[in-house]
């Protein structure tokens, strides 16, 4: 009995914009919409054969009910289709491809729809109860659902600065990562590489202008990337400039198995192979150390060790996320450290 496989065949993506930016007009499901529609074009799979979309969307607050049954159907999948939405934070997009690469693998069907989707633009402030039973005060839905630790209202960036400063993380350190980074996005953009990724979205809904490029932080913030004080406490070391940016965006790919991949699919829709996948967890103020240790079961599950794999991409929600990683537990694993991680959380 031959093992399954799972390939991807198919990807797109929106443009990144920042809040309140060239997106903030379309809702996380119309963005969502975007991706899978033009993922499902590129892939060349007849969409009668996808059954089952699962998006990740962490902010879903005000979107209605089944936001990825919603995007699907938007995106002119059949209304009869299942849907599932995943709300994991950070990890949301990334465990709908897994579920989807699950159901593949187990023959539950050829075919899948995966991604991810959030429009931090759109996400709407709560009001609690009026007294007597709360004071009715206004809370910002994305710091509430989004960016603090529920259990001691620490934010992210407040329990990353923590785990830097345990792992001697330096500014400096994080400033120059950061910078790397950003130079590498801006470079890409400017050399339009990631064109055969990206859906243009309009820039207003029925409008004739595209948004076709990522928004990336201007170069005034490279000049002044290393000045920047602090952002979370007077003794910490991340700053706004080595944190993630709130922004819009959705992303989406096409999994399928082999007996699909002959029948339609042409040497470049075929994206990618998936040999490995895994979840790992760490206490919530130390989720930063949390991707190594995934990155070490998805290793071992693929008989692979970390000088196997040439490229690694790690989820830069701050730049100390990636140095520490590196610094503590890929080396462990390895002796060896990543050669590329990915400029974008």
């Amino acid at each position: 009995m031959n093992t399954p496989v799972v390939y991807v065949v198919g990807a797109a993506r929106t443009p990144v914009a920042q809040v309140n930016g060239a997106l903030s007009q379309f809702s996380a499901v119309e963005l969502g919409a975007a991706a899978i529609q033009g993922a499902v074009k590129r892939s060349r799979v007849p969409p009668e054969l996808i059954s089952h979309v699962y998006m990740g969307h962490a902010l879903q607050a005000g979107c209605g009910q089944s936001p990825s049954k919603q995007a699907a159907i938007f995106a002119g999948l059949p209304e009869t289709i299942e849907a599932t939405t995943i709300n994991k934070v950070c990890a949301s997009g990334l465990k709908a491809v897994t579920l989807a690469a699950q159901d593949i693998l187990l023959g539950i069907d050829s075919v899948r729809v995966a991604g991810g989707m959030e429009s931090m633009s759109n996400v709407p402030s709560y009001v609690d109860k009026k007294p007597p039973a709360g004071e009715g005060k206004e809370q910002n839905g994305v710091t509430k659902d989004g960016l603090l630790n529920p259990y001691d209202g620490l934010s992210m960036g407040a329990c990353a600065d923590l785990i830097a400063a345990r792992f001697e993380l330096s500014k400096e350190s994080q400033d120059e990562y950061a910078l790397a980074s950003f130079k590498r996005a801006s470079r890409a953009v400017e050399m339009d590489l990631f064109s055969e990724e990206v859906v243009p979205v309009p820039y207003r809904p029925g409008g004739s202008k595209q948004v076709s490029t990522d928004d990336i932080r201007g170069k005034a913030l490279f000049q002044r990337l290393k000045t920047l004080n602090p952002a979370f406490s007077a003794a910490g070391t991340i700053t706004g400039g080595t944190s993630c940016t709130i922004a819009d965006g959705a992303s989406a790919v096409v999994l399928t198995n082999a007996q699909v991949v002959r029948q339609y699919c042409r040497d470049n829709s075929l994206l990618a192979r998936i040999v490995s996948f895994a979840d790992a967890a760490a206490k919530p103020k130390e989720f930063s150390i949390a991707p190594a240790k995934a990155a070490e079961i998805a290793l071992q599950r693929a008989k692979l060790v970390v000088d196997d794999i040439t490229h690694w991409e790690i989820n830069e929600a701050f730049a100390a996320v990636v140095l520490i990683n590196q610094k503590v537990r890929l080396d462990r694993l390895g002796n060896s450290s990543p050669k590329r991680e990915c400029w974008m959380s």
